[in-house]
């Protein structure tokens, strides 16, 4: 169903979800979160860590690209039904905009978790391809750990506002959280710079690695724009295969949400020119976390998981470097397939 159709339906699913908030209040104490993508919805489920009383619904999945992504009735239903949605926000979820608007208008309770960073200034401007939209925000924010720090800190504050009652976790929560955050921050931070600086670049499908290039001293390759919306053409290929070759980049990465064909093509084209460049040993992720349960399928691990895939991938292929051991302090531990990694694979 197209996204105007579900517009349309707004007024009667919000009808209907009242109703049933109305007779579950009677029954219920309980308080409904909807989030939309897997790292929002990872922030939302640790703030409210021991709120026995808090339910948290993410619409998002593993792999999903959250700028294609279109709400669903059942989406819409959800948030009509819940008392706070988190959203990421600078128009990562582009197809959820005017649901938003809609929402607020109902009276919800709507958090944008990119908001505390474009209040400080630290949201890095880009251009997409499509004629749509040309100077934009870039939305990918939270791969500088020192941002989603921001966005964590801020969250609990909402989420103190709405349950004062319970206002001491979340915000227990919010300082455990950041600690580790500053420690998977120190951590990425030396070990991406284990690489010498002539050969730090990072070439990927779409331009979602700018906050992480510059949080840890890389520069970022796309053929992509900012959104997976944007078709790269034979020209925008071409570019990327002169400046691989030019600077002898030795690896290139695919995303888990994208497909790998633009990948694939500047690969291709590379290798018609004479040169040789290789696959990074693991997919990265960039607009979605890894599967729930998994070490990649947490902020920490997805970040952490990123920084292995791109220091290892820089190893086989030739690149002599130490990545750093892990932290002790941090709660969770990369599992031994990720530190065992076979170059011939």
């Amino acid at each position: 169903m197209r996204l105007h159709r579900l517009l349309l339906l707004i007024p009667f699913l919000f009808c209907m979800t009242g109703l049933s908030l109305a007779q579950d209040e009677t029954q219920s104490d309980s308080l409904y979160i909807v989030a939309t993508t897997t790292q929002a919805s990872d922030a939302a489920r640790l703030l409210t860590q021991g709120a026995d009383h808090v339910v948290v619904t993410p619409l998002m999945g593993a792999g999903v690209d959250p700028h294609l992504y279109q709400p669903t009735e059942s989406d819409i239903a959800a948030m009509g039904h819940a008392d706070m949605v988190v959203y990421s926000g600078l128009h990562l979820e582009g197809q959820f905009d005017t649901v938003f608007e809609a929402l607020g208008e109902q009276g919800l309770v709507i958090v944008a978790v990119s908001q505390p960073v474009k209040n400080m200034g630290y949201v890095i401007g880009g251009f997409d391809l499509s004629e749509e939209l040309q100077n934009v925000d870039d939305p990918h924010f939270w791969f500088d750990p020192r941002n989603w720090e921001l966005s964590v800190t801020h969250l609990a504050e909402r989420l103190t506002d709405l349950d004062p009652d319970h206002a001491d976790l979340y915000q227990a929560n919010a300082a455990a959280y950041a600690q580790q955050l500053e420690a998977i921050f120190e951590w990425a931070n030396e070990a991406m710079r284990t690489v010498p600086e002539g050969q730090r670049y990072l070439v990927t499908s779409h331009d979602a690695f700018q906050y992480f290039g510059g949080a840890f001293g890389w520069e970022m390759v796309s053929v992509q724009g900012l959104s997976t919306q944007d078709e790269a053409g034979v020209g925008d290929i071409q570019e990327v295969v002169n400046f691989i070759i030019d600077n002898d980049i030795p690896v290139v990465f695919v995303e888990s949400s994208l497909p790998p064909d633009t990948v694939e093509a500047v690969i291709a084209a590379v290798e018609d020119e004479g040169a040789t460049l290789r696959i990074g040993v693991r997919e990265l992720y960039s607009d979605a976390m890894g599967e729930p349960g998994k070490f990649g399928g947490t902020y920490i691990g997805m970040i952490a998981e990123n920084v292995y895939t791109i220091l290892q991938s820089y190893q086989c292929a030739g690149v002599d470097l130490t990545i750093p051991s892990w932290p002790d302090d941090i709660d969770i531990t990369p599992p031994q397939d990720l530190l065992n990694v076979n170059c011939d694979a």
